[in-house]
Formats: structure tokens, C-alpha cells, sequence
């Protein structure tokens, strides 16, 4: 699925994959995430070189490349780091509601709503954001005190 909204609609196969994967519980988050990184590179690159040979390279916005590759290189280790520390759940509730909040104006453009209403819709977006981080964050804590509290 997420293979064919990359294809299809120019994006989300990190954001379809990495859920999806997450919530099946066999692997660990940082090879999750890895694989979907290492594999939208993949894609990237081969899709890259294929719009090169049906552009020309004059065509080609360099400074905007050169501004995404920099980018990329900055967040890369950033991202392993935060991967490597934060608890599954936490990550989880975090990148979801971030998904979530990012495109909400998209959304709402698209089904129409006035500034108002969408402002008041966003601010309960983000509510309901916190509110499952701090639930999720919540649930790290009772899991960890009954984990100390049971024999080894």
C-alpha cells in the first residue's frame, strides 16, 4: 500500500509503512525505521535518475536539492538518536499526532471549512495530541513500576 500512495500520489511511504509496521510488534522500532528509511532511499534514488533522463539538467532547482540533501544529512543521526532513546508507545502517539497536525490544514482546505471553524478543529487536534501523549507517557510509567515490581 504505502509503495502505491508513493507511486500514485508522490509521497507517504514513510508515513504508511512505519505505522504499519509499528503496530505489528515483530520487529524492533530502530529496524523499522531503518528499513523504511533504507528502502525510501532506494526509491528515491531510482526515482530521481529516472526524472533526470526525462529532464533536462538545466531544468533542475540545484539549490533546492542541495537544501533537502543537507537536510537529510542533519536529520538522519538526529532521528536514529531519538529512535534509539524513546519508547515505542511514546514514538508512536508522537509521530502520529505530528502526521496528523501537519496535514490538518490540507485537509481542511480540502473539505471546505472556513478559518474559524478550522482554527477551533486544529486547536483540538492538538489537544487531543497531548492528551494521548501524556496518556501514552502515563502508561510507560505504570508499565515500568509493575515491571520493577515483579521477582526477576
Amino acid at each position: 500500500m504505502a509503495g502505491f500512495l508513493d507511486a500514485f500520489g508522490g509521497g507517504g511511504w514513510g508515513p504508511i509503512a512505519t505505522p504499519t509496521l509499528l503496530s505489528s510488534g515483530r520487529m524492533e522500532p530502530r529496524k523499522i525505521i531503518g528499513t523504511v528509511d533504507t528502502s525510501e532511499f532506494v526509491v528515491a534514488v531510482c526515482a530521481s535518475v529516472g526524472f533526470l533522463f526525462g529532464l533536462s539538467f538545466a531544468e533542475v532547482p540545484w539549490t533546492i536539492v542541495g537544501a533537502l540533501f543537507v537536510g537529510g544529512l542533519i536529520a538522519a543521526p538526529v532521528a536514529a538518536y531519538i529512535v534509539r532513546i524513546l519508547p515505542t508507545r511514546i514514538m508512536g502517539t508522537a509521530v502520529g499526532g505530528f502526521i496528523l497536525v501537519v496535514n490538518a490544514n490540507t485537509f481542511f482546505s480540502a473539505i471546505g471549512l472556513s478559518t474559524g471553524i478550522a482554527t477551533v478543529a486544529y486547536i483540538l487536534l492538538v489537544a487531543v495530541w497531548i492528551a494521548a501523549l501524556v496518556f501514552a507517557i502515563g502508561a510507560r510509567r505504570q508499565d515500568q513500576e509493575e515491571a520493577e515490581g515483579q521477582p526477576v
